[in-house]
C-alpha cells in the first residue's frame, strides 16, 4: 500500500467565538465599577476590532478582558495585531486590532525549511496561505504536528485535512 497521507497547516479562527468573546467584554464593560461611567466601545469589523476608550489606563483593562475572554473560548491570542493608539475627539483614545488570518510566505518558507530539515521523509509545499505536509508514514505526520506544537511561530497554528 504505497499511498501518501497529508495535512494542511493553516491560521485561522473560529469567526463566531471571537463574536462570543467581544460580547461578553462589552457585558463586561459595561458592569464594571472601573469601566461603567468611561462609555467604551468595542467594535468588530471585517477584519479589525476598534477600541474608543476615555484613557490609555483604561485601554489597557479593555485589552486583558478580551484577551481573557479570547482565551476562555481557545482563541490564540496570536490573532491580535495591535495597531499604534490614537488620540480621537473629544480628550479620547482609539485603537484598532487587526486579526491576522493566513500564514504569510516568509513565515510559511520557515515552516517549510524546518520541517525539511528535522523530517528527511517528509514534504512540505506551501499553496498560498497554507502550507501541505505530506508522507507515506502517519506517524511522520504525528511527529511533524507535535515538533511544530512545540516551536514559537508568530502567527498561530492549527492542522486541518488530516487524511
Amino acid at each position: 500500500m504505497a499511498s501518501t497521507y497529508s495535512f494542511d497547516i493553516v491560521s485561522d479562527f473560529d469567526y463566531q467565538e471571537l463574536v462570543n468573546a467581544l460580547d461578553q467584554t462589552t457585558r463586561e464593560i459595561s458592569s464594571r465599577y472601573d469601566l461603567k461611567d468611561t462609555k467604551t466601545t468595542v467594535e468588530l469589523g471585517k477584519e479589525t476590532i476598534t477600541v474608543n476608550t476615555d484613557s490609555e489606563f483604561t485601554l489597557d483593562a479593555v485589552h486583558t478582558i478580551l484577551q481573557t475572554k479570547a482565551a476562555k473560548r481557545q482563541l490564540s491570542l496570536k490573532i491580535f495585531d495591535y495597531g499604534k493608539v490614537d488620540a480621537a475627539s473629544g480628550n479620547r483614545v482609539r485603537q484598532e486590532i487587526k486579526l491576522k488570518k493566513g500564514i504569510s510566505q516568509e513565515i510559511a518558507k520557515q515552516i517549510s525549511k524546518f520541517i525539511r530539515d528535522e523530517f528527511k521523509k517528509v514534504q512540505p509545499s506551501i499553496q498560498g496561505d497554507a502550507v501541505r505536509v505530506s508522507a507515506k508514514d502517519k506517524d511522520e505526520l504525528q511527529a511533524v504536528i507535535q515538533r511544530l506544537k512545540q516551536e514559537d511561530y508568530p502567527v498561530a497554528l492549527q492542522f486541518t485535512n488530516y487524511r
